[in-house]
């Protein structure tokens, strides 16, 4: 133990420090941490802070409450995996709109009591609709199964098994090549120049629509197939991509369409709402 004096707020305030527990260190090394301890004081830093500021920021990560651990997994799992701003911005929505008045709440305390979570699920089920209700408890379960790789204390088993999933039908909203004949004469019906060329862009470079909508205009450089849309979904449109741009630019077919017939047409960008 080493006693010393911090000026706080004008007074002189008399501390006392641990310098470590007995036995942990000998005498020479002991009075060399004493010594560091009062070098700290006489330049009016109060040790005791800085320790308990290192305890709690141990404490967010070995006994977070869901905003700590919601935090940790955005500003580091996320980012390191490079998910999509559109994905972050659905965890988002599920742990601070669906869960918000759990934000405070020990992960220790979900974990220990999986009928609060098979509950939630049941009313964001009935308030919000079933899709959106199984969405929030994957967030949840890849939030708390990231917390726990650091916090051991919590519940080996993630309380969101216990929930009982909403059927969910897988979405078919590709079209069949029977279907694209159809979808071309509807195409071509468009009085907007730049809407008709904006919705063959995605068709013809496999894009999903808000990455067409960032095309410049003549100097423009379309960028490859997105792996999210392409590869890892199956699509081998690699050969439709070139062969049909080497006959068609719809970009520069739209920067060139009058004005007169898009009047909404910023100039810069293609004229297409978000």
């Amino acid at each position: 133990m080493v006693q010393g004096a911090v000026r706080k707020g004008g007074q002189r305030v008399s501390i006392r420090v641990k310098v470590a527990k007995v036995g942990d260190l000998n005498t020479q090394k002991a009075r060399a941490a004493a010594k560091e301890l009062l070098g700290k004081m006489a330049k009016g830093i109060d040790p005791r802070e800085n320790k308990r500021s290192a305890d709690e920021a141990e404490r967010t990560i070995t006994h977070p409450n869901l905003r700590q651990a919601w935090e940790r997994h955005r500003n580091v799992h996320t980012k390191r995996k490079g998910r999509s701003e559109g994905t972050v911005e659905n965890y988002r929505d599920h742990v601070e709109r669906l869960m918000a008045d759990w934000l405070d709440q020990p992960l220790s305390v979900l974990g220990n009591n999986p009928a609060l979570v098979t509950a939630r699920h049941d009313k964001i089920t009935s308030e919000n609709g079933p899709y959106i209700a199984n969405g929030c408890m994957r967030s949840l379960r890849a939030i708390y199964n990231h917390a726990r790789k650091t916090a051991r204390s919590l519940p080996a088993e993630n309380p969101v098994t216990a929930v009982d999933w909403n059927r969910e039908k897988r979405r078919d909203a590709a079209l069949g090549v029977s279907e694209l004949a159809g979808w071309i004469d509807a195409l071509a019906k468009l009085e907007n120049p730049v809407r008709r060329e904006f919705h063959l862009i995605p068709a013809l470079v496999g894009q999903p629509a808000r990455r067409a909508k960032a095309c410049q205009g003549r100097a423009h450089r379309l960028p490859g197939p997105d792996p999210t849309h392409t590869e890892a979904k199956g699509w081998r449109g690699e050969g439709l991509r070139h062969s049909a741009l080497a006959c068609h630019d719809p970009v520069s077919r739209a920067y060139l369409a009058p004005r007169a017939g898009a009047p909404s047409y910023p100039g810069e960008r293609l004229g297409v709402p978000s």
